[in-house]
Formats: structure tokens, sequence, C-alpha cells
């Protein structure tokens, strides 16, 4: 999609390979519209993207163009409801996990509502880094720590670009993990944020719901972003239907 690709996957799969991942370790990227067009300017991002596994289709206008684009059947790969299922799936295997961003406070605010639900989660441990860019000792004082606690997944909830580059960083010397970008989930499960109510979800109104409350931050994200992104697919989709278009008395005539 404009230059990102974008997995044709499914909730249950993502999950699954969560869960089982390969002996080299996993990096699931989950994408909006606001990923693949950062991208588009940030070749660091960019470059991030193009390295993970799996990078699904969060934002429903990422599914309307994998629709059009062959994929009739593609439903949204939600980071909330990838991160629900991987916990109360995860129970039954004894998966352990790690939580990795955001402040001390929320952590402790998501892990306590997540052994609410569900009481023999293993959590494996928590670290807040700090918020600025990490140097390379932190990085590597970090990588020890989730070593250390040797967690089946580690959930990284840094933000778009933060946590795509951190997982770039970080993926070879954590192998075997799965390593997932989750953005605002942890301020969803430990209850700092709203979620949009779930009418809004399902007609890809999210943004619009997010704009209304957090206008001065996010103006620029949903206002230019979306519809910059929603031109440029249209554009796209052009191009591809009219070089596809067969050239009018261009077929094959038999040699006399």
């Amino acid at each position: 999609m404009l230059g990102t690709g974008i997995s044709a996957t499914s909730v249950d799969e993502t999950v699954e390979l969560i869960l089982n991942p390969p002996a080299d370790g996993l990096r699931v990227a989950i994408c909006a519209v606001h990923g693949v067009m950062t991208a588009r300017r940030d070749p660091a991002l960019r470059a991030a993207l193009a390295s993970v596994d799996v990078a699904t289709t969060d934002g429903v206008p990422l599914v309307w163009a994998l629709r059009l684009s062959g994929v009739p059947d593609q439903q949204r790969v939600h980071s909330s409801t990838v991160f629900r299922d991987t916990i109360e799936r995860g129970i039954a295997k004894g998966t352990s996990h790690f939580f990795y961003g955001s402040t001390p406070e929320t952590l402790g605010r998501l892990v306590a509502n997540l052994r609410a639900d569900h009481s023999s989660l293993k959590v494996a441990g928590v670290l807040s880094p700090p918020f600025r860019p990490i140097t390379d000792d932190e990085l590597a004082n970090d990588i020890d720590a989730i070593t250390e606690a040797s967690p089946d997944v580690l959930w990284v909830g840094l933000g778009l670009p933060k946590q795509e580059l951190w997982m770039a960083r970080a993926a070879s010397s954590l192998p075997g993990m799965s390593l997932v970008g989750v953005g605002a989930v942890f301020d969803w499960v430990a209850g700092n944020v709203p979620r949009a109510p779930t009418w809004m979800q399902r007609f890809g109104l999210v943004g619009l719901y997010r704009l209304h409350r957090e206008p001065r931050r996010l103006w620029r994200r949903y206002l230019w972003n979306n519809p910059a992104y929603l031109g440029l697919l249209a554009a796209e989709i052009v191009r591809s239907k009219t070089s596809a278009r067969p050239v009018a008395g261009g077929h094959d005539r038999p040699s006399s």
C-alpha cells in the first residue's frame, strides 16, 4: 500500500504466529494509515516496516485497500484484538509476556487489569524506557533485562515510529521471541484512554473519535494524512487498472 507491504492475514493467523514463532523469532507491526503515510517520507521507518514478518491491517482504510487489490475477504486485524486474543489463548500454553513502554504507573495498571481477568497470566517483566531516544548503552541494558526475563512475547508500546525502529534495532539480540508493536494498547487496557464505540470502529471512524478527544495533538494526522492517503490510493488504483488494460488493436495476429 503506497510503498509499504501489508500482510493479507487474519487475527487468528496473526495470533497463531505470535504464540508459535519461528525459531529465529517474529516481528509484528500493527499498521494503520498513519504508519503508511509516515513511511513514505521517513526512510528509516520504511526500512523497519519492510523488515517485519507481519504488517497487519489495523486501520479500516487499509482493509478497504486490500479488498480493492484482490483480497475480498480481508478483515481488520486490530492491535487490541490481537493483544486480547494472544493473552487469552496463551493462558493454556503457559505463554509468558513482557511489557515494554509507557510509564511505570500505566504498566502497573495494565498488569493489574490483565490479572484481574486472567489470574494465571504469566508476566515475565515490565520496563518503562525514558521518553526520548535511548542510547546504545541503555538499549543494551534493556535487552539484557528482557533476555534474563526470557518472555515468549515482548509487547512494545512506544507508539509509531519509535516502536518499529526499536524492534528493528533489538530484534537480532532477542532470538526466538515474538516482538509485537502495539501502539496505544497499553493505555487502553490500563484504562487511561477510552476506545471508540464499536459502531465507529466498524465504519472506520476511529480517527474521528480520537480527533474529537485530542484535537491539538492529532489534527494533522487525521485531517491531512487520511485524505492524502485516499487520494494517493485512488491514483494508484487508476494507474494499475490503466496499465492492465489491453491496447486496442494490439492482439496477436498470425504471420502471413
